[in-house]
């Protein structure tokens, strides 16, 4: 893969495009005596927005080409292990899905641990393929067979899973009523969505509904719901401000940039220099691959 590098100026053009400035907020841990470089740390504790759900600033996605209940670490055989060894050296935030199949991994991996040492968002499928037809019902249902899987009385985060139409707040109107159900009876915390075009993420950034929301950024363009960042950055800024929590996501463009390591960089600068993220998502599927990412992200510095 080619060495092309993100200017400065295409940096600080689509930066601006939603910021203004480059920021930082509450993934700061410190700044170095002797430069204006920012310290990050990726186990820095961050709010998800107006939720109150306290977790790290890095989070360990466990779907990596997960379809079908499966994911790259579950075809692998390694999701307990993995994911076990993800809290062992710090992380909180695990993201789950019915269609990865990683309910049961993450509840091995956990066992023992304190429910409140630890984050769990998940997300229920309820549009074509992803699951099983038969195995597609509402929150109230859905939910509880969640919980059954989990082993928890209560998830953090349940979201509607890769919403992709501009209209989906009303079709799946039934949905969100019974997530607010379950949020208002404590078995939940909060509810979103996570989306794959740009017309169901401004559906959701115009939705009072949505708590917290997954997006996909980097600034390239890759497996993203537009190919020009500086378009997504201005809907991710508006998230930020009407208090809705922002996981970033795909930050390697699904994958797209894993071999280049000058891009990753510039990609986890770019994201966490907006301002408007709250954590980010990673899916590991080496222990090694933790480790690296969070050396990455402590190099990382903003000025």
């Amino acid at each position: 893969m080619g060495k092309t590098k993100l200017t400065r100026r295409q940096f600080m053009t689509t930066v601006a495009a939603g910021t203004g400035s480059v920021l930082l907020g509450n993934a700061v841990s410190a700044i170095s005596p002797d430069s204006k470089v920012r310290v990050l740390d990726p186990f820095k504790t961050i709010t998800l927005g107006k939720t109150g759900i306290k977790t790290t600033l890095l989070g360990m996605g466990t779907g990596y080409s997960g379809y079908n209940r499966s994911s790259n670490i579950t075809r692998a055989g390694v999701a307990e292990s993995l994911i076990k060894t993800a809290y062992e050296k710090g992380i909180r935030y695990f993201d789950c899905a019915d269609s990865y199949g990683t309910h049961p991994f993450t509840t091995a991996a956990l066992k023992g641990v304190d429910r409140e040492n630890y984050v769990i968002g998940t997300k229920m499928w309820i549009t074509s393929g992803g699951i099983p037809d038969s195995d597609k019902a509402y929150p109230l249902t859905t939910v509880d067979r969640f919980r059954r899987e989990l082993n928890t009385d209560y998830i953090d985060l349940v979201q509607l899973h890769c919403m992709t139409e501009g209209d989906w707040t009303e079709k799946y109107r039934r949905h969100m009523d019974e997530l607010e159900e379950l949020k208002a009876k404590k078995i939940i915390r909060a509810h979103g969505v996570s989306v794959h075009s740009f017309e169901a993420l401004e559906a959701a950034a115009a939705s009072p509904w949505v708590d917290v929301i997954h997006v996909r950024i980097n600034p390239f363009g890759e497996n993203m719901d537009k190919k020009d960042p500086s378009l997504v950055v201005p809907v991710i800024e508006k998230f930020h401000k009407s208090g809705k929590g922002v996981i970033a996501m795909k930050l390697i463009g699904g994958g797209k940039l894993r071999d280049d390591s000058e891009k990753i960089d510039q990609s986890l600068k770019f994201v966490l220099g907006l301002g408007t993220v709250d954590m980010l998502i990673i899916g590991f599927e080496k222990p090694d691959h933790i480790d690296n990412y969070i050396e990455r992200i402590r190099k990382v510095g903003l000025v």
